[in-house]
């Protein structure tokens, strides 16, 4: 068995990306008990900086930490799945309006350019989801608000561990490049109540596909 090579420097850090990878991935698939002896031999390190990754993931929701049994991939039940939507909803609907109304027109620009590589791949789910995240991250970035950021980073994450059902679903997709059009046309036409209600509607969407 090969041995990954990590650099000293933050190796909890570098773990817990590792490990975060692999639950991405559905490598370690949610509700699996994450050995910790096997783990730490594959990356050729102590339990140390293991448990410290663990604990950096069970912090962002991808861990539950169980007494006396261990660490285990979170499982995401319906309500899980209903609220990370209803914030998600809330959070990024105001930054569309915030960005409606603020945006300068090189950052709408960059926006519709994330729509176009969007449709680009609309055939290949696993680029679109990717380059799907970076538009919506992108939009809360311009809305310039670090602490929206950062709860929506972390609700994106506890998002994957539902397998992009909302995606995969067949015809979703392309739903969902209509509702991202939407969404679009009202920043650049400078509407942030259209912007809103726009954004909203597109996780009502997703939710809908997401929990049938």
């Amino acid at each position: 068995m090969s041995v990954i090579t990590l650099a000293p420097s933050a190796l909890y850090q570098q773990v817990a990306e590792q490990l975060r990878l692999r639950i991405f991935q559905h490598v370690l698939e949610p509700g699996t008990w994450i050995d910790e002896l096997k783990i730490a031999e594959e990356l050729g390190i102590s339990r140390t900086p293991l448990r410290e990754a663990l604990k950096v993931l069970a912090a962002e929701g991808l861990v539950t930490m169980k007494v006396r049994r261990g660490a285990y991939v979170t499982e995401v039940s319906t309500k899980d799945v209903h609220d990370v939507y209803h914030l998600l909803a809330l959070l990024e609907s105001d930054a569309a309006a915030v960005v409606a109304s603020s945006a300068t027109e090189a950052e709408l620009a960059e926006l519709q350019a994330l729509h176009e590589e969007l449709v680009r791949h609309k055939d290949d789910a696993q680029q679109f989801f990717a380059v799907n995240e970076r538009f919506h991250m992108r939009l809360l970035a311009l809305a310039n608000n670090r602490w929206s950021d950062q709860v929506v980073a972390d609700l994106r994450k506890v998002m994957k561990l539902n397998r992009h059902k909302s995606l995969f679903r067949q015809g979703r997709i392309d739903e969902s490049l209509h509702e991202h059009a939407l969404i679009v046309q009202a920043l650049q036409s400078r509407e942030p109540e259209r912007a809103r209600q726009a954004m909203q509607q597109h996780f009502a969407n997703g939710l809908a596909a997401a929990v049938v």
